[in-house]
């Protein structure tokens, strides 16, 4: 899985940007909103192309024996 990451700057007036690395689709969003919480009200939101890709779960291929 490759590597996810939020990139937090501020610039010289205080105004705070945050971008997503490796996090794909509506997660990204949700990521940001849990650590920004109510640091404060959100201006804009640009989204890449990495918003409209699709995530890659990996499940555990689980095999059970069953009787017949």
């Amino acid at each position: 899985m490759a590597e996810q990451r939020i990139v937090i700057t501020i610039d010289e007036n205080g105004k705070i940007n945050a971008a997503t690395e490796g996090i794909k689709g509506e997660m990204c969003l949700t990521e940001l909103q849990e650590l920004l919480g109510e640091m404060g009200n959100i201006q804009s939101v640009s989204k890449t192309d990495e918003f409209y890709q699709a995530n890659e779960l990996k499940t555990p291929n689980i095999l059970k024996n069953k009787k017949l």
